[in-house]
């Protein structure tokens, strides 16, 4: 986007100088402007990972009434429940943006669908349910993981919302029950390119620290209002 392309920019002048004035410099004045465009490209890179996979992806955020036993347990059921029905209301829809404008126009059966699953077992707490942008940590399941990052979201939200959350994906189905290391390639199967399932999945190596320099430069940004 034009952020990543400013800090491009920044970046192609910060070694300009560095190979132009290399020889004007102390040895320890020329690595430290060295150490700061390879933390920008490392920054940029950063940003553009995070940015590309969250523009394929809408996360699911449940949040619980309480931390009290029976409402975190109430929460999962109300999850199970709304990623039934969304994974329904998704059959053959292949972009996120798709998935969205879908789910939008749906959130009063999502919510209906958590609310029922209360009822079922003797709670009458209500649920709401809405799309929204929002902020995730890294987090990671069973076969994948994903960077921390700013994420639409499907956001499910039990009587007072004041609990612990439950953070996942609802399209593509990656948080389904089914849904395990082997398989994550074919849930995501014409979503994510295979770069994209190879950082999630750790396949190409190293992702724990791919991870870590996504998040680092993501709060940088926010703590610098990007």
């Amino acid at each position: 986007g034009e952020r990543a392309g400013s800090l491009q920019r920044y970046i192609r002048t910060v070694l300009f100088m560095t190979s132009c004035f290399t020889h004007r410099l102390r040895r320890w004045e020329a690595a430290l402007l060295l150490a700061f465009g390879i933390t920008l490209t490392l920054g940029v890179w950063a940003s553009a990972s995070e940015s590309a996979l969250a523009g394929q992806v809408l996360r699911l955020h449940v949040v619980a009434h309480s931390d009290s036993e029976a409402d975190q347990a109430l929460k999962l059921l109300a999850r199970d429940a709304v990623l039934a029905e969304a994974s329904r209301l998704l059959e053959g829809v292949s972009h996120r943006a798709q998935a969205e404008a879908v789910l939008s126009g749906r959130l009063d059966e999502l919510a209906q669908a958590g609310a029922d699953a209360l009822a079922a077992a003797g709670c009458s707490l209500p649920v709401a349910a809405e799309i929204t942008d929002q902020w995730f940590p890294t987090k990671a399941y069973d076969g994948f993981s994903l960077p921390a990052g700013q994420y639409r979201a499907l956001r499910v939200t039990i009587g007072a919302g004041e609990g612990r959350n439950w953070w996942c994906v609802v399209f593509p189905p990656l948080c389904l029950g089914s849904v395990t290391e082997e398989s994550v390639e074919t849930a995501a199967g014409g979503v994510l390119s295979e770069d994209q399932v190879s950082l999630i999945t750790g396949q190409d190596g190293g992702y724990v620290l791919k991870f870590r320099i996504i998040e680092w430069w993501e709060e940088l940004l926010r703590s610098f209002g990007g």
